[in-house]
């Protein structure tokens, strides 16, 4: 199991080795709901989703933490723009969050917890922390001090005078530092608020992750946090710190950071109108799948840009595959009995392609090559399809290639083709399908086209093959 990852925190690609193998803890920023995840979530949710499966597939059994941050300035604001309470609020994000969860295919984590529900972990952490001389108190809230923490800045390179421009600035004069974060926030007397050792008030965002992840996994070291670049700092500098200065211990051993997404190439905002929610996605599109074979086809660091182009070919892209796995279907349920099971045999050009997927996953989670490994064996199978049909293990080769090995990386690894099934015709289709063989038997090409148009308006392609008339529905 030598896979490799790049790490954020060393700067380079390093062998991943779990501190307790095959366990691995692994930890992700989640969302803050306040609003509809949009498809830079579904970018994070996924990406992450796919490591998860894929350690598991190498042999690892990997426990995930996903927070959702559920009370936040962003929270607050939203809940008084909709004049809502803040948790009425919380509460339909949380729900509409789990229903994309479900739209795009993507598990639960092995926790979810809520910042609110972990409130006096918090409380004892920031105790802790005060305690050691780390943090300290004004009359607007608790504060850590990020100057006595000598690492600070090692995860985003920066030395301590460069990052006050890019730090999260509130004007508090209480403070001793600008640079100094909020552990505890006290409330405003129409903000939610907990009891706490310094009065009513609130976590800190930084603060959350910290603790549960803490927590939840049962451990001081991470094998993995994972996040968007955007929260390298300060977020995960500040997770870092507040989480060293307590323990003494290396809080994550590997950073991983996906890249940005823009939509044609702009930020996403509401504001210019390019704001795709997931459900947005979903509703045009139908079919997640055109979704993750857009994230696939570029390396999870690295930047993306959203276009309608490139979902076309996304969806061009698994056309491809179900045409394949169709006919592959068909062959196999018309050449192979009943409850026959076949024997357990490689076949090179299988082989070397899933060797290839497996070595591009191993290093660093490479899914471009990973998906052209998959597109290669998909197009050496048709051309065994059509040269070797009187080769005496054709149908099993077939199978092996379609069902064992492409729907099968495919689903348990990219999370496609869960949706892959082929409705049956109804009465009406077939005889629709019936007419324009006889029209083309016939020799009446124009009624055979007639009768094909008809049929693509109920979203089934008709094509002519050396075997006759076949037929496949329109991936919606």
């Amino acid at each position: 199991m030598s896979v490799r990852v790049y790490n954020s925190l060393t700067k380079k690609k390093e062998l991943f080795e779990p501190l307790n193998p095959p366990q691995i803890n692994m930890y992700t920023c989640g969302v803050t709901v306040y609003d509809e995840c949009h498809i830079g979530h579904a970018r994070s949710l996924y990406i992450f989703d796919l490591m998860r499966r894929y350690l598991s597939y190498r042999g690892f059994r990997v426990q995930l933490v996903r927070n959702i941050t559920d009370i936040d300035d962003k929270i607050i604001n939203r809940a008084k723009e909709l004049k809502i309470s803040w948790s009425e609020l919380t509460e339909k994000c949380v729900k509409s969050y789990y229903s994309d969860l479900d739209s795009l295919k993507i598990s639960k984590a092995d926790y979810e917890p809520r910042a609110t529900d972990n409130i006096p972990e918090m409380i004892k952490h920031i105790e802790g922390l005060i305690a050691k001389g780390y943090a300290y108190t004004t009359e607007t809230g608790v504060y850590f001090r990020v100057r006595d923490f000598k690492d600070y800045g090692k995860l985003s390179g920066q030395g301590i005078d460069e990052m006050h421009s890019g730090a999260r600035k509130e004007p508090d004069e209480t403070k001793e530092d600008a640079l100094d974060f909020a552990l505890w926030k006290k409330s405003k007397p129409d903000e939610p608020f907990w009891e706490s050792p310094w009065g009513k008030g609130r976590p800190g965002w930084h603060i959350e992750c910290s603790v549960m992840s803490a927590k939840y996994l049962k451990t001081e070291t991470l094998d993995i946090h994972a996040g968007g670049r955007d929260l390298i700092f300060p977020h995960h500098e500040n997770e870092i710190a507040q989480s060293e200065a307590l323990s003494g211990k290396l809080f994550a051993r590997y950073w991983l950071h996906h890249g940005l997404l823009t939509i044609n190439s702009q930020k996403m905002a509401k504001s210019l109108g390019n704001f795709i929610t997931i459900k947005d996605f979903i509703e045009k599109h139908h079919n997640a799948d055109f979704l993750k074979l857009f994230f696939l086809s570029a390396h999870y660091a690295h930047p993306m840009d959203y276009t309608d182009k490139k979902i076309e070919e996304a969806r061009t892209a698994l056309e491809r595959f179900h045409i394949l796995l169709r006919k592959a279907q068909l062959i196999v349920r018309d050449q192979r009995a009943p409850g026959i099971r076949f024997p357990i045999a490689t076949v090179d050009f299988i082989e070397k392609h899933k060797q290839r997927f497996i070595e591009a996953l191993d290093d660093d989670f490479n899914t471009p090559i990973a998906l052209s490994c998959l597109f290669d064996l998909a197009s050496e199978t048709n051309k065994f399809i059509d040269s070797e049909k009187h080769n005496p293990r054709y149908t099993e080769v077939i199978y092996r290639a379609c069902e064992d090995t492409i729907l099968e990386l495919g689903n348990k690894i990219f999370g496609l083709f869960d949706d892959l099934f082929w409705e049956p015709l109804n009465d009406e289709e077939k005889s629709l399908l019936e007419e324009r063989l006889k029209a083309r038997q016939n020799k009446d090409f124009k009624a055979s086209d007639s009768f094909r148009e008809e049929l693509r308006k109920r979203g089934i392609i008709v094509e002519d093959t050396k075997e006759g008339q076949s037929y496949r529905r329109i991936l919606r």
